[in-house]
């Protein structure tokens, strides 16, 4: 039985790194006097590092080692990240985001059928429930039964801990819920935490090859979630082999893929 669907948040629901993540992360560093400035190309490769203070200290040992490792470097990382999301939940707060096609489609039936929505991200909670409101509106962050975000595991993504986390908070064994992510090292996560998972390619991560047991073990890999009009596409093989795969994704499609209908 299908009981909930836990979201990823960067990529995810909204393509939220160009529009906001990477001008937030450049502004901050102008404003804390660093020299450094992450172009689109820069930022794709950093995204390999999951956490914004994890990128910036991966940034930073690439660039100057030797600072990376002083004394008081864990300290200033966090005070340019906190400017850093100060920055990007004003932006959001501005209207600079939307939710990616099918998300607030999905969101709504899922809650019209009475399952649970959950959230497992590597993003802090204030981001999320910035674009939460932003976008569905400002009683939308009661919406989730748990929000698992940023430093509430030790380990990040590709680490299934954060989606163990939520798992536990939900009550519910894995197979009777869907992971829905947007890149391999988050799917990696979910797919380690024993849930049947969903793949949207985000703008970030629509070039990068899914590693092929991974591909394998997935529900399906698309494009997108799809509207009326505007179908999804299968973007890779996944169990159901949905490489041709097009249509709009619901709650009856995501029972299909995950075993829990027959094929119509």
């Amino acid at each position: 039985m299908l009981r909930a669907l836990i979201w990823d948040v960067d990529g995810t629901l909204a393509d939220t790194e160009e529009s906001g993540h990477r001008p937030a992360f450049n502004q901050a560093f102008a404003e804390a006097n660093l020299p450094w400035h992450w172009d689109a190309a820069r930022y794709a490769q950093l995204l390999a590092t999951t956490g914004g203070k994890e990128r910036i200290l991966a940034w930073w040992q690439q660039v100057d080692p030797v600072a990376a490792a002083a004394p008081g470097a864990a300290a200033r990382i966090a005070a340019v990240h906190a400017r850093k999301t100060a920055l990007y939940v004003a932006s959001v707060q501005a209207g600079a985001l939307a939710l990616r096609p099918g998300v607030a489609r999905l969101l709504q039936q899922a809650r019209a059928e009475g399952l649970q929505l959950a959230i497992a991200t590597t993003t802090t909670p204030d981001n999320v429930v910035a674009l939460l409101r932003a976008t569905l509106g400002a009683g939308s962050p009661a919406w989730f039964a748990c929000i698992g975000a940023g430093d509430v595991v030790p380990h990040k993504k590709p680490a299934p801990d954060v989606y163990h986390w939520v798992l536990q908070r939900l009550g519910l064994p894995a197979a009777d819920c869907v992971a829905i992510e947007d890149t391999g090292q988050g799917a990696a996560a979910a797919v380690a935490a024993g849930l049947p998972t969903l793949v949207t390619r985000s703008r970030y991560s629509q070039g990068d090859a899914m590693p092929a047991g991974l591909a394998a073990a997935l529900l399906a890999d698309l494009d997108q979630l799809g509207e009326a009009g505007a179908p999804a596409h299968g973007h890779g093989p996944g169990q159901a082999g949905a490489t041709a795969w097009q249509g709009v994704v619901d709650l009856a499609q995501l029972r299909r893929w995950a075993g829990h209908l027959p094929a119509p």
